[in-house]
């Protein structure tokens, strides 16, 4: 059948937004004045259908990376893609690609959801250019001679040898052997002109999807999950945005970002979801820390402030605590930062307002002073490095005995940069430091002074 060229106007993302937005009589009369193949034809136009981030961006580029939460289309775009790539106007017409390297985890998922998937090549196809799948050779063949072949990330040696001119990979973030199987198909990717490929992944903290990212002729789309919320189900969304909404995994699963973590990090990403808690308990014990910064301009550092409650009762082994609220800031004056410090004090019932005061001194007290008179203070002076003092803090993660509640999307992102060999991010963590401050006054300091008595006596 020929495909009718139907277009949308260029400030509404899809053909199914324009539809949606119009009357139900410009509805009609829009279906009415297409002819039988047009109708026939229309729900396999993707171009009329398809989500911005769905769409190949323009330019000269290589390597076009959709990054999206899951369910947010990205398999259906690979999909419509290859299509695209081995298609002509007519179904024997040649398109820009005929050999396709098709690459998943294993071959199961290639051909499961790649192949015959709801949003796959198969499901994707009209009737007179649906290509065969011949399982013996692991490919599928279209009519017009176009080949796509099926490859497994866990054989990476099988893509030495052929070549091809247009690859799909998928879900690459996860795969065991990305980089021996990254390199492999670069080698194939040969043919043609120009060729191309098309990476759709749910991102992780990958190494070679990362390099890739940061390649100069690498285009990236993205969308959360929640784009697609048109062909989700509604209980689904809801259950998911409950449970993981505010949370580090949330905003890699379902926004599709790109979440960074240095190898050797005191705090892993793993190790803050297991922390992860819902339901706030009664604490005994609250403080504020503040780390402040050594300025008070749109350029300087972070004021750090975090608070943090918790239960200091029974044996020390069972103390326990819970990061509330990270309240920080950035440009404040001192004015600024000391009345936020303070509102977060009243506002969680806080006992004391800790502060690093290596850079202000006296200083510091003051303007907090300035606000509230009353506050209960304490100023405290680092003696050792960043790290030193961190170490401990971490430990009380490892030990499960630190709890996270949702929200701390900003602090939980320099954690995870802070290693053995100091922050791997831009400028200072000021939030893992008042981080650092209010637990070390809240656990670690208030143990050592339990257990001092203890320990002469031995």
């Amino acid at each position: 059948m020929a495909m009718p060229s139907i277009s949308t106007p260029p400030d509404l993302r899809s053909g199914a937004d324009w539809l949606a937005s119009r009357p139900q009589a410009q509805i009609e009369a829009f279906l009415a004045d297409l002819g039988e193949n047009a109708i026939l034809a229309l729900p396999y136009l993707f171009d009329f259908w398809a989500m911005e981030h769905q769409r190949p961006p323009q330019g000269d580029w290589k390597t076009w990376v959709i990054l999206g939460g899951r369910g947010a289309g990205k398999t259906r775009a690979g999909a419509e893609w290859v299509r695209a790539e081995v298609e002509g106007p007519k179904p024997l017409d040649r398109g820009r690609a005929q050999r396709v390297a098709l690459v998943g985890e294993t071959i199961d998922q290639v051909r499961e959801v790649m192949v015959f998937g709801d949003s796959g090549i198969l499901a994707c196809s009209p009737p007179d250019r649906r290509p065969r799948w011949e399982a013996g050779r692991k490919q599928l063949v279209w009519s017009n001679g176009a080949v796509a072949q099926a490859f497994s990330a866990f054989d990476p040696d099988r893509l030495r040898g052929p070549q091809f001119d247009a690859a799909w990979v998928d879900e690459l973030a996860k795969w065991k052997k990305a980089r021996a199987t990254w390199d492999m198909l670069q080698f194939g990717l040969r043919l043609g002109s120009s060729p191309r490929q098309v990476v759709t992944t749910t991102p992780q903290n990958n190494a070679v999807l990362r390099e890739i990212l940061g390649a100069p002729a690498t285009v990236v789309t993205s969308a959360p999950t929640w784009a697609n919320r048109a062909y989700l189900a509604r209980s689904f969304l809801e259950e998911v945005r409950s449970k993981y909404g505010g949370t580090r995994l949330g905003r890699q699963e379902l926004e599709g970002e790109m979440l960074r973590e240095s190898d050797g990090a005191l705090w892993s990403g793993a190790m803050i979801e297991a922390a992860r808690v819902d339901a706030i308990e009664e604490f005994d014990r609250v403080v504020v820390a503040v780390d402040p910064p050594v300025s008070g301009h749109q350029r300087s550092d972070e004021c750090g402030i975090v608070v943090v409650g918790a239960v200091t009762k029974g044996p020390v082994g069972e103390w326990r605590a819970c990061v509330l609220a990270d309240e920080s800031l950035r440009g404040a004056s001192p004015q600024k930062w000391a009345a936020a410090a303070v509102r977060a004090y009243h506002e969680y019932g806080a006992d004391r307002l800790v502060a690093e005061v290596n850079q202000g001194g006296d200083l510091v007290e003051a303007v907090v002073r300035q606000i509230d008179p009353l506050v209960s203070y304490r100023g405290v002076r680092a003696s050792r490095g960043k790290v030193a003092r961190a170490e401990p803090v971490a430990a009380l993660y490892e030990q499960g005995r630190v709890r996270h509640v949702r929200g701390l999307a900003a602090l939980e992102d320099q954690m995870v940069l802070m290693t053995s060999r100091g922050f791997e991010g831009r400028g200072s963590p000021d939030r893992v430091d008042a981080l650092v401050w209010a637990l070390s006054d809240l656990i670690i300091g208030r143990a050592a002074a339990r257990l001092a008595p203890r320990l002469r006596e031995l």
